[in-house]
């Protein structure tokens, strides 16, 4: 061959080569197509080891913050035995589990709120801790703190006051259960204008003290106290539209309130409320005159300063306003605390004739109507006998 001739194979070799060189070239030519399916493939299977690297970076490593927050959720901060010292925390009226705890924490009662909710949530007598004010100590487990909320004894300042009570019997009963003096008491009771009284109360404590279940704060003073059982009166009058009802009935609030403290100190059972009502009822609206007068011993032993359900022939000379032997129409004012019961009774009371009524059997609370007389003598005798004086 001719030197030309080698020129134009080498050439023609060279551009066959540069040919195969480009289709293996990026984007072109199954060789390529072929190298990114592998890589696929491979990117795949590396997909989960890469995620497994980075769960144990997360939790072996720098996973340490989320390891603690799931340990703190699990096992929460929480102090160990019966704590310390002494702190008194308060549980409102529609406290949540945790609502209780976050109190707790913020007392250092509980080390942490979610220490107490894990007990309390594992516990169904947690549901039954009541509003109110609870003795404690500093550094307790969530369990003894618990423990301690479900205890009766644990209740500080919790007072009942019963039905029926005088304002002489009441005030002691708060000067023993709060630990306020007596003459604390006594003083606020007689500054009136200071307790919120309603004005038809005419400035008389004596009725509107409402025998309730208190939880005083142990900072409470005597007025606070007192001014809270008015309040208490006034919420109940206004839940059973006492005030409206008495208009109706033609009647004053005042003389509502005062009926139903006759009721209620007149009264053997709930079930007998509405029947002494009645009497009441009856004796004042009778065409008769004598009738008006009500004769209950109830109200001679008040003005008198006795306890007791039967007045003596001495006791019924008093001249006292509140001698209903003597002076016809209610009495000047109430004579006990009433209740609800007795306060709805005076507004609405049974059907019935009786202008009579006698305790027969005090022991028993068993109490007889009627309209006649001399069956009226024969309950009077029939007492005697029971109180073993016939």
């Amino acid at each position: 061959m001719s030197d030309a001739d080698l020129d134009f194979l080498r050439q023609l070799s060279e551009r066959q080569r540069s040919v195969r060189s480009g289709a293996a070239g990026p984007g072109g030519g199954r060789g390529s197509r072929g190298r990114r399916r592998k890589k696929a493939r491979k990117g795949r299977k590396l997909a989960p080891i890469v995620a497994l690297a980075f769960l144990a970076v997360v939790v072996g490593g720098g996973g340490y913050f989320g390891y603690t927050t799931l340990r703190g959720f699990l096992q929460p901060p929480d102090y160990s035995g019966d704590g310390t010292g002494a702190v008194t925390v308060q549980v409102h009226d529609g406290d949540s589990v945790g609502l209780m705890g976050l109190r707790l924490q913020q007392a250092d009662v509980v080390k942490s709120t979610s220490a107490f909710v894990k007990v309390a949530k594992n516990d169904p007598n947690a549901t039954s801790i009541q509003p109110g004010y609870y003795r404690l100590r500093l550094h307790m487990s969530a369990k003894s703190a618990l423990a301690l909320l479900l205890s009766p004894a644990s209740r500080a300042g919790r007072l009942t006051i019963p039905e029926g009570k005088r304002v002489a019997e009441i005030l002691p009963i708060l000067a023993k259960k709060t630990g306020i003096p007596l003459k604390n008491f006594q003083r606020a009771a007689r500054d009136t204008s200071a307790l919120g009284l309603p004005s038809y109360a005419e400035g008389k404590l004596e009725g509107f003290l409402y025998p309730f279940t208190y939880d005083p704060s142990p900072k409470a003073t005597a007025t606070q106290v007192l001014r809270a059982m008015v309040a208490q009166f006034k919420k109940v009058a206004a839940d059973i539209d006492m005030e409206n009802r008495a208009r109706q009935l033609h009647m004053s609030p005042h003389d509502v309130v005062t009926i139903a403290s006759l009721v209620q100190a007149e009264s053997g059972t709930v079930d007998d409320m509405p029947k002494v009502s009645r009497v009441i009822s009856n004796r004042l609206h009778s065409p008769q005159p004598w009738m008006h007068k009500l004769q209950l011993d109830s109200t001679v032993m008040y003005a008198l300063g006795k306890y007791g359900i039967v007045a003596t022939a001495n006791d019924l000379k008093s001249t006292s306003p509140y001698n209903t032997y003597k002076y016809p129409g209610v009495p000047p004012g109430a004579i006990s605390n009433p209740g609800e019961m007795a306060l709805r009774a005076a507004l609405d009371p049974a059907q019935g004739s009786w202008i009579y009524f006698v305790t027969t059997d005090p022991a028993h609370h068993i109490t007889k109507f009627t309209a006649s007389n001399a069956e009226f003598q024969r309950f009077r005798q029939e007492l005697q006998r029971n109180m073993g004086h016939g």
